[in-house]
């Protein structure tokens, strides 16, 4: 049982959140404690000054009318997602964006790490998001997310906070105390979640490549530790020879699979319907795929963070495109359907998304979130061109590629790989392909797929 997820006790209704790949505990309450605790801390010791990069962040706030209507905003107007939509009071933890820098403020100096509060021991994998979890579900915080301005501001503080996470100080948190990564519960989760994809009984030293005889298993930073590679014997390439056969790209649990994809869709609608053309931001290339079919699934804070190419070929094209990093979609009022939890096309309904966050919104984000987008010419003729979308979400700074245009790869091989935070991934295949590939893993299982392992085959 992963603790993360909340498997391993009871959680009352009202404070249990579904969190797809764990990013935020499952119990509400956790992350309620764990934004008290830098709350009373900030309250406490009085305003301070700054950083550099918040004070730039604060002169844009100030600055600029229509950013800083929206800043003032939000804080004031009531969510309309759980639970926030069921206090008595409706109020914010955060106070005003003043009181938003000073938290963010006092959050820089530290990394991820587990919290351990009264209703149990969870994680608090992203934390910037946990800061914003309010805010982005109000009218004013969906517009202030979207807002181009902000986001090139949001990808400069991110790429700050990147830098304490590359630093030697960040490390801290992977100690074998009750908060620290190697402590009791992270240690459990981090295993459990890794074995249970696999059916393996691992431990992390012949999981992933470290040295358990060193301080923090070797790793000399967060970033170090959040980027592991893993041990190849534990993680084998499915098939390598047969050409037919496609590999899991990412360590991640199936999010969707959709046929027939449309070039141009409205992807911010109830039910997010993939558009082909916006998720690969108007590529030459994205025509290939009109009718094709996109398989989508998640990766866990627990999990393995880099990416992997699905088959062998031939990289054609291989960019970041920039975007959103906070953004949720903002749904119209219901439409008095009996069961708000599933909309007239028979998916996830405006309740479910509003009550995940931004971890449930991520057909949404495949249009309009950071991206990596890489085009591989497969060298299996029934395959033919294909796409791996590697997609940031919440404090993801860094899509990194690793691969060039013109470079021969083989299946299983690294692609890039995902920094400091929440991540999802597709694929895309052309319409011919898509009606071709068989055996796809059944959406919505509660385990991982292992990455390298089989996703699919050409039937023929």
């Amino acid at each position: 049982m992963v603790y993360q997820n909340g498997n391993h006790r009871h959680i009352p209704h009202e404070h249990r959140l579904h969190k797809p790949g764990a990013w935020l505990p499952a119990d509400h309450r956790i992350l309620k404690h764990w934004l008290d605790h830098h709350i009373k801390h900030v309250d406490k010791v009085g305003e301070q000054e700054l950083i550099p990069v918040l004070k730039e962040f604060e002169d844009l706030i100030e600055n600029n009318t229509r950013i800083r209507m929206f800043f003032c905003a939000m804080w004031d107007e009531v969510p309309r997602k759980p639970p926030y939509n069921q206090s008595v009071t409706g109020q914010s933890q955060i106070r005003d964006y003043k009181h938003m820098l000073q938290v963010l403020n006092q959050v820089f100096g530290r990394a991820p790490e587990w919290t351990d509060a009264a209703a149990g021991v969870g994680l608090v994998g992203v934390p910037l998001a946990a800061i914003f979890d309010y805010a982005s579900a109000t009218p004013s915080g969906h517009a202030a997310f979207l807002d181009p301005e902000v986001n090139r501001m949001l990808k400069k503080i991110l790429n700050e906070w990147g830098k304490y996470l590359t630093s030697p100080e960040s490390a801290s948190v992977l100690g074998d105390h009750l908060s620290g990564w190697f402590g009791e519960v992270g240690y459990k989760d981090l295993m459990e979640c890794a074995n249970t994809a696999s059916g393996t009984s691992y431990k992390f030293e012949e999981m992933y490549q470290c040295d358990p005889s060193t301080p923090y298993y070797g790793f000399k930073s967060w970033d170090d530790f959040f980027t592991r590679p893993f041990v190849p014997q534990a993680r084998p390439v499915a098939s390598p020879e047969n050409h037919l056969v496609v590999a899991n790209a990412c360590e991640s649990r199936p999010y969707a699979l959709c046929h027939d994809v449309r070039l141009r869709d409205k992807f911010w609608v109830k039910g997010q319907p993939y558009s082909v053309l916006d998720m690969l931001a108007h590529d030459p290339l994205s025509a290939h795929f009109a009718g094709g079919t996109v398989y989508q699934a998640f990766l866990s804070a627990l999990s393995y963070h880099r990416w992997h190419s699905p088959v062998s070929g031939t990289i054609k094209r291989a960019y970041v495109q920039d975007g959103t990093y906070f953004s949720e979609p903002l749904f119209p009022a219901s439409d008095g359907s009996d069961d708000p939890s599933v909309d007239a096309t028979g998916r996830e309904g405006e309740y479910e998304i509003l009550q995940k966050g931004i971890t449930a919104s991520q057909g949404y984000l495949t249009a309009l979130a950071t991206r990596a987008i890489i085009f591989i010419e497969a060298e299996a003729k029934e395959i033919g061109l294909m796409v791996f979308i590697g997609v940031g979400m919440d404090e993801v700074s860094s899509c990194e590629i690793t691969v060039k245009e013109g470079q021969r790869v083989e299946k299983g091989d690294q692609l890039g790989m995902f920094h400091f935070g929440g991540s999802t991934h597709c694929l895309l295949f052309n319409k011919d392909a898509g009606r071709k590939l068989k055996g796809f893993p059944e959406v919505g299982r509660a385990e991982n797929v292992p990455v390298r392992a089989k996703l699919c085959a050409v039937e023929k």
